[in-house]
């Protein structure tokens, strides 16, 4: 099995992070340091550390449905702020780790789990599993702003993936938009808004592909249910 995903699989964090791990020579491999990405480990015999505990696969699959609120961060660890999304989940053994990130900022759906097949699944670009937000941003989009946002702009130096908006309502001077994006670049929604002229002011995300957040109040949580399982399994 390859590192990466060995290390997904027990439950440490995504597979796309834990290449990350691999590559800042936090991750050791029967006392040595690996940093090759696609290295083989047998998980019958060979010990594996990252940060100098031993790692062993998680046998239980647990996915966790999350409405994170604001001031909360997805990080496992975060030395500068004391309200980490883990802090919300009550009663869980299984070693949890988000899937994908929501900023400090943003509230909404949040799947936490143990199975880094599936977080890879719901985080890679190339399976298109689309992520619906609600915006509130400042001012009044007119239709070409909002063609401009579904046919890509640029941030960061790199053209978006077309994205899919509506103009909900307007609220005030502003405005409510619907946008989904199926990529998950770093506080993308906000930086594609900005470009444009309309700032977020709010923004929560309130469906991944078919998991919706219906009925779970902010900063609860619930299992995800059978029907909702298959789905992210046959992804």
């Amino acid at each position: 099995m390859r590192l990466q995903k060995y290390i997904a699989n027990a439950g440490v964090t995504s597979r796309r992070k834990a290449e990350d791990l691999i590559l800042q020579g936090r991750v050791k491999v029967n006392g040595k340091i690996v940093r090759e990405l696609g290295t083989k480990v047998n998980p019958s015999k060979d010990l594996v550390t990252v940060d100098g505990d031993v790692i062993k696969l998680e046998e239980k699959k647990v996915y966790i449905l999350l409405n994170k609120p604001e001031g909360y961060v997805t990080s496992l660890k975060d030395p500068h702020n004391d309200k980490l999304v883990l802090d919300l989940i009550k009663g869980v053994k299984e070693r949890l780790f988000p899937v994908g990130r929501l900023d400090k900022d943003t509230s909404g759906l949040l799947i936490m789990t143990n199975d880094g097949n599936i977080a890879y699944k719901l985080t890679h670009p190339k399976y298109k599993i689309w992520k619906r937000y609600i915006a509130l941003v400042k001012g009044q989009p007119d239709s070409d702003t909002i063609e401009k946002l579904k046919n890509g702009v640029i941030i960061d130096g790199k053209k978006t993936s077309k994205a899919r908006v509506k103009l909900l309502k307007k609220h005030g001077q502003n405005a409510v938009l619907e946008i989904s994006i199926y990529e998950g670049r770093n506080r993308q929604i906000r930086k594609m808004c900005e470009y444009v002229g309309h700032p977020v002011i709010k923004l929560k995300r309130v469906s991944i592909g078919k998991i919706k957040l219906d009925g779970i109040k902010e900063g609860e949580w619930r299992y995800l249910n059978k029907e909702e399982i298959e789905y992210l399994k046959i992804i």
